[in-house]
């Protein structure tokens, strides 16, 4: 079939590098030769890469934190998203809020993404972040952002 010859000669004539790289003129390419400047990636790729990411970020969790499971929904979404952001050894960098969340103390765990470097670069990610962790429920980014209006930015 001819998709799978052409598919083999892409294959050997461009490799296979799965992180990106510059090709022979500069361009930022991906895989078997995606060129992400021009071409970028599809929906559906970016939605396949991000259950992926959120795939492994659960599992990771699962076996790195005892007490993720028993989380609610809120505060294990809060985990995935930063495990996503930071990387596992930066989550681990939290160990406030970790100890916090072991012992189910969700308004510190809360403070510690608050008091944070994290706080400042990120911005209303942590501001969301920080609601669905102390108060164990969804929050939009629009209504994190309208509670630490409310609030004047002091808790």
């Amino acid at each position: 079939m001819i998709t799978e010859l052409a598919k083999k000669l892409i294959h050997e004539n461009e490799g296979d590098r799965l992180k990106v790289y510059r090709d022979s003129v500069g361009i930022l390419t991906i895989g078997r030769g995606r060129n992400l400047e021009d071409r970028g990636i599809t929906q559906d790729e970016s939605d396949y890469l991000l259950q992926n990411d959120v795939e492994r970020a659960i599992t990771a969790l699962k076996s790195s934190y005892s007490f993720y499971r028993g989380l609610d929904p809120a505060r294990q979404a809060v985990m995935i998203d930063m495990y996503h952001n930071l990387g596992g050894a930066g989550l681990n960098g939290f160990k406030k809020m970790l100890a916090a969340l072991r012992v189910k103390d969700y308004d510190e765990a809360a403070r510690q993404i608050q008091d944070s470097r994290y706080w400042n670069q990120v911005g209303v990610r942590a501001q969301r972040n920080y609601c669905m962790m102390r108060f164990g429920r969804a929050f939009t980014r629009e209504e994190a952002r309208a509670y630490f209006e409310e609030q004047h930015f002091g808790i």
